[in-house]
């Protein structure tokens, strides 16, 4: 059974684990080899320390574990877009172990991070997706994610990495009527 609950420091290497293998598993092809081959848990854990301090309160950090072992990651904050108003909120990640695929990690996250961004009476969601990721883009278009006509270029070794920008409306809470 999979299980959600609020991310601590003892799961860093864990979660930097479930993400270097899954962008080395995910994006051959989407994203330069040379990057993806460099990746490892030990730097990504190191990066991973200390954002997770800097972030503690603005971003919500959530993990998925099956029988007790980190198998997902999720995050959540504000929006950091350009366009973005008071209540947006973005999901900055959302990964499950290349292993744990189509067994209900990503959909136990994504339903947890709603509840949180409801909570936090967040209105609308955005997200980006490498626009090649055509799986990760099936599984936001399910959980009711729209394009919503924003793209850019993420620079990667040099090379440009075209990504998509999806939206979701959320309704309040607490909504009466």
């Amino acid at each position: 059974m999979i299980r959600v609950r609020p991310m601590q420091e003892e799961d860093i290497c864990d979660v930097s684990t479930v993400r270097v293998k899954g962008w080395q598993t995910a994006y051959p092809g989407m994203v330069p080899q040379d990057y993806l081959d460099t990746l490892t848990v030990a730097e990504d854990a190191r990066m991973r320390r200390d954002m997770f301090a800097r972030s503690r309160g603005s971003v919500l950090n959530l993990v998925a574990e099956e029988d007790g072992v980190v198998v997902g990651w999720a995050a959540l904050g504000l929006s950091k877009e350009e366009d973005r108003k008071p209540q947006d909120g973005e999901l900055l990640a959302l990964y499950a172990a290349p292993d744990c695929l189509g067994i209900g990690v990503g959909k136990a996250l994504m339903q947890q991070t709603l509840v949180a961004a409801r909570e936090r009476s967040f209105r609308r969601l955005v997200l980006w997706v490498i626009a090649a990721n055509t799986r990760a883009r099936r599984f936001y278009e399910r959980g009711g994610f729209v394009l919503d006509g924003r793209s850019a270029d993420w620079s990667v070794n040099g090379t440009a990495v075209p990504e998509v920008r999806y939206c979701k409306d959320l309704e309040p809470q607490n909504l009466r009527v």
